[in-house]
């Protein structure tokens, strides 16, 4: 879905906002953050509600009501993305930075011959 944005690059801007150029791996950068952030939302509901479901099935109220099973673990699954969904957005900066000394070679040399070393750090927008 992504795949364009690592194959041309996406746009990568001063502190000011002033378009400088395309990095590829900028891109990878903020596409890697997306993935861990997504990985983190998703995880608990993965890996901790099998573990309740599993315990709570020992009891009978859980034998008796077993057509409710699905229903209670949506419920689950919706509880840890309420708490989940803000907490994984957090993990990383909407704008991203990074130094101009890890961009690709021929930005890195058109930005500082535009700018010369006032541009340190470029911004980019990393997604959702």
């Amino acid at each position: 879905m992504r795949q364009q944005e690592v194959l041309n690059g996406i746009a990568v801007t001063d502190e000011n906002g002033n378009k400088l150029g395309h990095s590829k791996k900028a891109a990878v950068k903020g596409i890697t953050q997306v993935v861990v952030s997504r990985i983190t939302m998703a995880a608990p509901g993965m890996i901790i509600l099998p573990i309740i479901m599993q315990r709570m099935e020992k009891y009978k109220f859980m034998q008796r009501i077993t057509y409710l099973h699905g229903p209670i673990q949506v419920m689950l699954v919706g509880a840890f993305l309420v708490f989940m969904v803000p907490a994984a957005c957090s993990l990383f900066p909407q704008r991203c930075s990074m130094a101009v000394s890890k961009l690709e070679p021929e930005l890195r040399d058109s930005i500082v011959s535009q700018y010369g070393q006032a541009v340190k750090h470029v911004y980019f927008n990393k997604g959702l």
